[in-house]
């Protein structure tokens, strides 16, 4: 994402959605493609449903001695779109940061709604978590639809971690995060 070879993401979910997963997962990854990374939850009230945060850091160069919350980070991934309505998700995103959300709307709607004129990826995670798990658990199609944005880590590099974290139900959940990885949209 940028020249430093770090890159800083924000997730923002509910308490349940796997944010924190998610986090872990892509974290996971980069240290398997031998990157740095680290991945943590911020703590606050956790109940299923709160707003939950989560980071992770990558740097592709050299380790990452910072061990503070992200409030600058280069990429923010909404797994609730309700969430924009409530928190303000893109305090601190750097002035050419990626935004992507889990939403039915267009790019362009979800823009002019919340103000937001940064680059921005869609899709309807809610949609290809029903179809492909059964359940609106968005966390592994918003990873597919991160690298779709980003490229922080490939996306087969995501199988094994998957595959560790999931047993049995890892193949649907990986099905999934191609899926979405396949139907992000981005918009510069």
């Amino acid at each position: 994402m940028n020249t430093t070879g770090l890159t800083e993401i924000r997730w923002h979910g509910r308490g349940g959605q796997g944010a924190v997963t998610s986090a872990e997962l892509v974290a996971q990854a980069a240290i398997n493609e031998g990157k740095y990374a680290q991945a943590f939850p911020a703590f606050g009230a956790e109940r299923r449903g709160a707003p939950v945060v989560a980071f992770v850091r990558i740097n592709s160069n050299e380790p990452i001695r910072v061990r503070a919350e992200i409030a600058e980070p280069d990429v923010v991934v909404v797994l609730d779109p309700g969430l924009l309505r409530i928190v303000n998700v893109t305090l601190g995103l750097k002035a050419n940061g990626m935004l992507v959300v889990n939403t039915k709307k267009q790019a362009e709607q979800i823009r002019k709604e919340f103000s937001i004129n940064c680059s921005l990826a869609t899709v309807d995670a809610t949609k290809i978590a029903r179809e492909l798990l059964g359940v609106p658990i968005v966390n592994t199609s918003m990873v597919g639809a991160l690298l779709r944005a980003t490229g922080v880590v490939r996306l087969e590099s995501l199988f094994e971690p998957l595959r560790q974290r999931f047993g049995r139900l890892a193949e649907r959940n990986i099905s999934a995060m191609k899926k979405a990885h396949e139907e992000t949209l981005v918009k510069e």
